[in-house]
């Protein structure tokens, strides 16, 4: 799978190389723009789908993202696994629930997002889904691009694609990606 993935963002344009900086504070030589790959809809459909598969087992009430990059995720995976959506969305720098959104009390979450390094935003979601008395029972991501690094979230962790892509501390990057311009990409 993860050959046939690693094309398919290839021949969208969604897998860049440079010098990004990721939302970990993270530097790396790639990045993964997801929403390049998945503004083909009948893609997003095929690779969301594949990721569905992989929940389908789970026994949950709905879906949960972090917006941005998780918005078509997790509606796509909702979809196809005939659960409600919803997604948590930036706010004074934090993740909260908007626009009229409800968690009930032990409702149980799949929560869905694009790509995952340390697992910020997924963390910050798991924690709104908590607050409101309710369980994240599994996350469920495109990319895994932690490495060895695993980030533990206290449910399943499910990926179509496992990468061990290099990543650099702010203070430890090689002087060859030093000499290249930084950008932070995020949703540029």
């Amino acid at each position: 799978m993860n050959e046939e993935l690693l094309a398919l963002f290839r021949a969208t344009g969604a897998l860049l190389d440079g010098h990004f900086v990721l939302r970990s504070g993270l530097h790396s030589r790639q990045f993964f723009q997801c929403a390049l790959l998945l503004q083909h809809t009948e893609i997003a459909t095929e690779v969301c789908g594949q990721l569905a598969a992989k929940l389908r087992g789970i026994t949950a009430d709905a879906v949960i993202s972090p917006a941005l990059g998780g918005i078509i995720v997790g509606q796509e995976v909702a979809r196809i696994l005939g659960k409600r959506h919803i997604f948590a969305e930036k706010q004074a720098g934090g993740l909260v629930l908007r626009r009229g959104f409800k968690i009930s009390p032990n409702e149980k979450f799949i929560v869905a997002e694009d790509v995952v390094t340390r697992g910020g935003r997924v963390k910050e979601t798991i924690d709104i889904v908590r607050a409101h008395g309710a369980t994240a029972v599994a996350v469920g991501v495109i990319v895994d691009r932690s490495g060895n690094e695993k980030p533990d979230f206290g449910c399943p962790f499910v990926s179509l694609m496992q990468l061990a892509v290099e990543t650099f501390e702010a203070d430890r990057i090689p002087s060859d990606l030093a000499s290249v311009p930084a950008i932070k990409p995020g949703s540029r």
